[in-house]
């Protein structure tokens, strides 16, 4: 392991622990206990670096206080556009900054644009009631405008702080006043969360030391037959699943433990947003509780889900559920694919600015019309049996995706991407066009059945939107 790696794992084994110390504390000390301990980490592990997430954060607090009504696009620009000075800096002559300022300035990157949307919506509906002298019901909706210290204290928060996940300002608000936090439930969920964290390390690691990435870039490795170069891709998705594996399932057990993002099961949350129904119980009544809102990774629907888009569903879900609420809907499109198209380049703009995150993620919109091409022309014809051997194909052909995507998301230089690529014949792309083309044949036999499978289309590539909130 790197140093690097091995510090986050200091800073998330330290995290576990010292939650459940958090449910001893009043509120006013839990926050400024939570935001003492962030900025620790934050120095210690940024230095100087740690400034850019100071003007982050003053910048987005102008935003709100100067006009609430725009807040949302201006914080959205004011955020993506400090977001791409964070990355030039060099050129600037300034030091670059250290891979955990980068991690810091993603995770605050969403929270910035969140706040300013929660901020928002609390005076649209305030305004609104005192228009019809009625309270607003929505959920997750804000009590108070958050001051300058709690705008501070929820970006530096130390829970998650440089692993995630996201969680919106309301979701730390409710932790701050949690009502006998004691009785909640904490130790049974975090080491059920850690349970499996061990063995995705220890799998990381040995895969990790027998199939090297930087070996994709010698002269070497071109020599192995067209499987062995093929087979490679399988072992870095693997080892890039792992990896991301351990950090999650640990980065969620922090929040478990210091209680984030505890809800009654009955309030139905979901990953990033919290509840999404008024839930109330009867005094005396049992109630059960869940983490839904801090789950960032449901390792078993990632590895055996069947298709491409519900593969992103169960992947850093609440990064997902952020692109779903404040990037998709403002899309400067209106038709589905350009839509998803476009949420897919601001998802690699915020990764960074290597051109192998855009080769990558700007591949999933045609993967998913092409699996969404052959479901409503051939799946849709099959019988049980054949639908059945139709799904295990599918499932097959999602993971050689995935792991086709992953070479630009490591290898991120361009050259480094298409040269791989290029050495497997493209073939996730030829198979995606082989897909859409088959579609377009079979689907298109009769114009009144073209017309019925392009509506089943757009439904189903709704469906990927859908699935995001779910």
């Amino acid at each position: 392991m790197s140093p690097d790696e091995l510090i986050y794992l200091g800073v998330l084994a330290v995290s576990v622990p010292t939650g459940f110390l958090f449910r001893y504390l009043s509120p006013a000390v839990k926050q400024a206990t939570a935001l003492v301990l962030g900025l620790t980490v934050i120095v210690t592990t940024c230095r100087i670096h740690a400034l850019h997430s100071l003007c982050t954060v003053l910048g987005t607090w102008l935003i709100i206080k100067f006009s609430w009504r725009t807040a949302p696009s201006l914080s959205l620009g004011w955020t993506f556009l400090y977001l791409l000075f964070f990355r030039l800096v060099p050129w600037f002559g300034l030091p670059p900054p250290s891979p955990f300022a980068n991690a810091i300035q993603l995770l605050l990157t969403l929270k910035m644009v969140s706040l300013a949307n929660e901020v928002h919506s609390y005076h649209a509906a305030k305004k609104k009631d005192v228009s019809t002298f009625s309270k607003s019901s929505e959920i997750g909706q804000l009590s108070h405008e958050p001051s300058l210290y709690d705008v501070i204290s929820y970006s530096y928060c130390y829970i998650g702080i440089m692993t995630g996940p996201f969680f919106r300002y309301r979701t730390f608000a409710d932790w701050l006043v949690q009502p006998d936090a004691l009785s909640l439930p904490g130790k049974e969920p975090c080491l059920q969360r850690l349970k499996m964290v061990p063995v995705y390390g220890v799998l990381f690691l040995s895969a990790n030391s027998f199939f090297p990435l930087s070996y994709i870039r010698t002269e070497d490795f071109l020599e192995h037959n067209y499987f062995f170069r093929l087979f490679y891709m399988v072992v870095i998705f693997f080892v890039f699943r792992m990896r991301f594996y351990a950090a999650w399932c640990g980065a969620e057990a922090g929040c478990i433990s210091a209680g984030l993002g505890c809800y009654p099961q009955g309030a139905l949350s979901r990953p990033g947003g919290g509840p999404t129904v008024q839930y109330s119980h009867d005094p005396g009544a049992q109630v059960d509780y869940d983490f839904k809102t801090i789950q960032n990774i449901d390792c078993y629907n990632t590895d055996f889900c069947v298709k491409v888009r519900h593969g992103m569903h169960y992947w850093n879900m609440t990064v997902q559920w952020w692109l779903r609420h404040y990037i998709y809907p403002n899309a400067p499109f209106r038709a589905y694919a350009l839509r998803a198209g476009w949420t897919m380049l601001v998802s690699a703009y915020w990764h960074g600015l290597h051109a192998g995150y855009y080769l990558s993620f700007l591949t999933i919109p045609l993967c998913i019309a092409a699996e969404t091409s052959m479901e409503v022309s051939v799946r849709s014809r099959l019988g049980p049996g054949g639908q059945r051997a139709f799904d295990w194909v599918h499932w097959f052909l999602k993971m050689r995706a995935y792991d086709y995507m992953c070479m630009g998301f490591v290898l991120l230089k361009a050259s480094d991407t298409l040269n791989y690529w290029s050495s497997i014949y493209f073939i996730i792309h030829v198979i995606a066009l082989l897909c859409l083309a088959i579609g377009r044949v079979v689907g298109g036999a009769s114009r009144g059945t073209k017309g019925r499978k392009e509506g089943e289309w757009a439904a189903k590539g709704e469906e990927l939107v859908a699935d995001k909130t779910e």
